[in-house]
């Protein structure tokens, strides 16, 4: 193989291709990174590397490359019929995504049969027409992701159909027999009897349940959580067994673990929780020094693994936060009483009990089953109240518990201010919130914003979380870490840092997209810092928070570029996260000297929790959703300020200022230029005035339509 300076600079293209086919084919396992094959064929001028990176593109292009990410190609061994995964999308434009990664391939709508989204298909690629994307066809069904949609009923004389919100070919044909007794306009369960084939081309359903009807909030609530196939009752069997826990403490249970009953505790947590899975206690020692105790309900004490009760909360893997309601993980019985850290009642418990000197540095810890009690339950907002009032009246005792408050309080300011300085990010968190009346119908809507009691409680189960992780995860010098889930976070995407780098700097700020994940986490808080107050602050963040990779389970450590901690899981909510609960049982085991658990095993559970987080995460933006439109319809016609929030090719997404509600102006409605979406910038502009429309921009809108089946809010610009 010719190597050499000038070498490089002599190649034609038709070199330079055959040596890459030789090098892939050689290595066909391997992923060439541009910078890989110009250090292999020293292409260290720029005509040489653009000669290397166009022969790479056209060898993708004609299939004999795979790309891997934007900069990097493999040998394409996979041939012309693959299997992969099915993504239907509004437009049409639908993709298939291939088994084992890689770019998503469009598949027309004309060639993706009755394929839905999840679906496991078979699909052929189609002959390459030049200056064209490359195209797929389906030609084979070979899985579906399900079988069960929700949507409303419409009847019309011997006809019934389902009407979903799902990216159908059409609506669901259901016979009359299979109506289960429903209505015009009810919500209903639709199970699928029988698919689109060469001899039918209905999609073809019997009804498994009535949800209620139409506008209905309950009905409403539940069809939420119907169409991501998260449940919306709990199973009797598993309820019944979970009432036969009594919770009774006994004396084997009190010999076996450390006794904190005596030491001031508490549970700090939203003013309307029921299910208090965390408690700190502190005492004074001697020597400047604190004991902080961070207990967790011991959910795994009660609930053992493979019970009725245990393959529940694995199904479903975490609680699911609706506006109006809380969809628990564990049956009300055990998640509200027997292991809620109630007040004034012996509880169970696994902890991490830390000594701090009084700058907040870890001078021992041990991770030890006790039994609490804890002494008052606060809400956040009384904690608030403590924190920001300095020396308070009352009782001498009330001034004492106070004063642990605060000194728990700034304990973990210093525990935030050192995490932040070792590269934590800076994201403030706001979330959108509801009051509701008794028929569930919002009354407000605003946004909760984190203050220091939220942040106090954040901050002592990021040190417990860390704390266990690192406890198994770096046992010492010649020992192999065991199994465990860790909770993981990736560095940023590199292109979409070098997008909100081009972005920001139309502002005049600055910032790193090389470098170390230390260096990186400091330009980007740098940059939080720099653009905090001004009004592109809530923009920077927003496309900032586009370039972050999404957090996730898995026992293959790479450590959590967020919070800028090498080891990290999730040990602090095994009442609402069953990972917490998997991490409980790992730690006694390990403890009572257990081998290492089977990797294959957890890591397939890590994956179903990672996939039914997400899937938790989207019910509860639907809702959210849902009750947005839903306030909004009693102002159809009325005019408000607001920001440019969102921009896409088909128009622009407009937060309202005062309430923080959300809905889209149409580019149709655009109708003073023709207006062409620039995705760098994050704007539209017209083709004719050049007039734009940009990130954060104020704009005056009138509230258009509130559809409430489409969730979906519709603005015109005043």
């Amino acid at each position: 193989m010719s190597k050499g300076k000038k070498a490089g600079r002599r190649l034609t293209k038709k070199q330079l291709g055959e040596m890459l086919l030789s090098l892939f084919t050689q290595q066909p396992d391997r992923k060439w990174s541009f910078k890989d094959i110009f250090r292999t064929f020293h292409l260290d001028t720029h005509p040489a590397k653009m000669l290397a990176i166009e022969t790479l593109e056209e060898m993708a292009w004609d299939d004999i490359l795979t790309p891997v990410g934007d900069s990097a190609y493999m040998l394409n061994t996979k041939g012309q019929v693959q299997e992969g995964k099915f993504v239907r999308k509004p437009n049409g434009k639908n993709s298939f995504i291939p088994d084992g990664g890689g770019l998503p391939v469009f598949v027309p709508e004309r060639n993706s049969m009755s394929a839905l989204t999840g679906d496991r298909v078979q699909v052929s690629f189609m002959a390459r027409r030049r200056n064209h994307i490359k195209e797929a066809q389906v030609i084979k069904i070979l899985e579906r992701a399900k079988d069960t949609f929700v949507g409303r009923l419409h009847i019309d004389h011997d006809v019934a159909f389902l009407i979903t919100q799902e990216d159908f070919v059409s609506d669901v044909l259901i016979p009359k027999r299979k109506l289960k007794g429903g209505k015009e306009n009810d919500k209903a369960l639709v199970r699928i009897i029988q698919w689109p084939d060469d001899n039918h081309k209905n999609i073809v359903g019997e009804v498994v349940d009535i949800l209620g009807k139409s506008g209905d909030n309950d009905a409403e609530m539940h069809t939420i959580l119907a169409k991501y196939g998260l449940p919306y009752k709990y199973p009797k069997a598993v309820e019944e067994a979970a009432k036969k826990i009594t919770g009774e403490i006994t004396e084997k249970d009190l010999a076996e673990r450390e006794d904190f009953r005596a030491t001031w505790t508490c549970t700090i947590d939203p003013a309307d929780a029921k299910d208090f899975d965390d408690a700190l206690s502190i005492k004074e020692l001697k020597g400047g020094l604190w004991e902080v105790g961070v207990h967790i309900a011991d959910v795994s004490h009660y609930v053992t693994e493979g019970s009725v009760i245990d393959k529940e909360a694995q199904k479903r893997a975490t609680s699911v936060y609706l506006v109006d309601r809380t969809i628990p993980m564990l049956p009300e019985h055990l998640c509200n009483y027997v292991c809620s850290l109630r007040p004034d009642e012996d509880k169970l418990c696994y902890s991490v009990v830390f000594t701090l000197d009084d700058d907040a540095y870890v001078r021992d810890y041990r991770i030890v089953h006790t039994v609490i009690r804890s002494n008052r339950r606060y809400s956040y907002e009384e904690v608030q109240t403590v924190l920001e009032s300095g020396a308070s009246g009352g009782k001498p005792e009330a001034k004492s518990e106070e004063a642990l408050l605060r000194t728990l309080d700034r304990l973990a300011k210093k525990l935030r201010e050192r995490r932040f300085r070792n590269g934590a990010m800076k994201f403030e968190s706001e979330e959108l919130h509801f009051d509701v009346d008794e028929k569930g119908r919002p009354t407000r809507c605003y946004f909760k914003v984190s203050k220091d009691a939220n942040k106090l409680i954040e901050e002592f189960m990021l040190l417990a979380n860390r704390t266990v992780a690192e406890h198994v995860g770096k046992p010492g010098k010649g020992k192999k870490a065991k199994t465990l889930p860790y909770r993981v976070h990736d560095n940023p995407d590199p292109q979409k840092l070098e997008t909100l780098r081009e972005y920001v700097v139309r502002f005049g700020y600055k910032m790193k997209t090389e470098g170390t994940n230390a260096a990186l986490a400091r330009s980007l808080n740098k940059l939080m810092d720099d653009s905090e107050g001004h009004a592109e602050q809530k923009l920077i963040q927003h496309v900032a928070l586009r370039a972050m990779m999404k957090a996730k389970y898995t026992v293959h450590n790479i450590g959590h570029f967020g919070l800028a901690f090498p080891y990290y899981t999730h040990f602090t909510s095994p009442i609402r996260r069953y990972p917490d609960t998997m991490v409980h049982r790992l730690l006694t085991r390990y403890q009572r000297g257990g081998r290492s658990a089977n990797e294959r095993y957890y890591e397939e559970l890590c994956q179903h929790s990672s996939d039914m987080e997400q899937i938790a995460a989207n019910a509860e933006r639907e809702s959210i959703k849902y009750k947005m439109v839903e306030f909004m319809g009693e102002h159809i016609g009325e005019e408000f300020d607001a920001h440019i929030s969102g921009i896409q090719s088909y128009g622009l997404y407009c937060e309202i200022d005062d309430n923080h509600c959300e809905g889209l102006v149409p580019i149709r409605d655009l109708d003073d230029d023709y207006y062409e979406f620039d995705e760098n910038r994050f704007r539209l502009v017209g083709r004719r005035t050049r007039k734009t429309y940009n990130l954060g921009d104020p704009i005056r809108i009138r509230v258009a339509a509130a559809n409430l089946e489409k969730r979906q809010l519709d603005f015109t610009v005043r």
